[in-house]
């Protein structure tokens, strides 16, 4: 640890420093990622020669630069944004998601991840649970899976019925029409992992008690289903791969490549620019004679355990 008492750090080594704590961020996920990057070594397989890390991390901040440009420009120009992360268990569709808010105003960029339908939601009009979670102006929805979750798992698993699934088929492309229509910006995105390295993020997962949760009875049984999941992508993308809202599928075994890709291939999607910015002045800080600051009770602060 730093003892450097950073009260005493001039104002601009502070904000070094304040920035490369922010960058830290970054580097502590993805260390976290590569916890387990022995196992490779032990004959469990995965992606193998990976993204050199300084490369990695240059242009991940450089997106995320502009990833903050973009969020300016949304807000600004009131744009309304959407963009659906799909793909099988452990494709990496969260990682990705985390790369793109993490320098993100939530207000303006939020993540929708809807729990199983409940049993009102199962008998209402398909789409109008994902409905309210749509953007206003001046706002970017990212989906954590979404309305394909019929045309996957629901499909795959016997969540619905034919007569359902094929009213599904029928029903999305007008409904992304009338998304687009209505001034949405929609972008489709499948995350494409091989049966390899699906087997080797699961057994990860199996022997990492820090990612153990992401596991679910769910995921297990997608293994078994790995064919039928494979039919029902390629349906699906037959039918709901319009002009208005095409899909875009990311190589996804190597997680860096991915989401650089994923961001840049984003960003293109809007032809943003500069969003104007008002002059800022940090005000003086106003003083009363008549204040006086009493101390906070000892028992109140937090232990200095480290």
């Amino acid at each position: 640890m730093n003892d450097t008492d950073p009260k005493t750090l001039p104002d601009l080594e502070r904000i070094k420093q304040a920035i490369a704590d922010d960058f830290d961020e970054e580097l502590e996920m993805q260390l976290e990622d590569e916890r387990l990057d022995e196992l490779v070594a032990e004959g469990m397989g995965g992606a193998g020669e990976t993204l050199d890390r300084k490369v990695y991390f240059r242009e991940l901040f450089r997106l995320q630069h502009e990833l903050v440009r973009l969020q300016d420009w949304v807000a600004y120009k009131k744009l309304k944004m959407v963009v659906l992360f799909e793909g099988r268990d452990s494709a990496g569709k969260g990682g990705a998601i985390k790369r793109v808010t993490q320098r993100l105003n939530p207000r303006v960029a939020r993540v929708v991840a809807l729990p199983a339908p409940t049993e009102r939601e199962r008998h209402q009009w398909y789409f109008q649970r994902y409905v309210p979670h749509l953007p206003t102006a001046g706002e970017i929805v990212l989906f954590d899976r979404s309305w394909y979750n019929r045309a996957g798992v629901e499909r795959v698993m016997g969540f619905c019925t034919r007569d359902e699934l094929e009213e599904f088929f029928r029903s999305v492309p007008e409904f992304e029409r009338m998304l687009v229509r209505s001034g949405i910006i929609l972008v489709k995105y499948w995350f494409s992992i091989t049966d390899e390295e699906q087997e080797f993020r699961f057994k990860m997962r199996m022997h990492d008690p820090l990612k153990q949760w992401k596991l679910s009875p769910m995921d297990l049984e997608s293994r078994v289903h790995w064919e039928d999941y494979t039919r029902a992508k390629e349906e699906m993308f037959h039918r709901t791969h319009t002009e208005e809202a095409p899909w875009w599928v990311v190589q996804a075994v190597d997680k860096k490549r991915a989401r650089l890709n994923m961001i840049a291939h984003l960003l293109s999607q809007v032809d943003y620019g500069d969003a104007p910015r008002q002059d800022v002045e940090l005000p003086a800080r106003v003083r009363h004679a008549d204040y006086v600051r009493h101390p906070v009770p000892p028992e109140l602060y937090v232990p200095d355990v480290y």
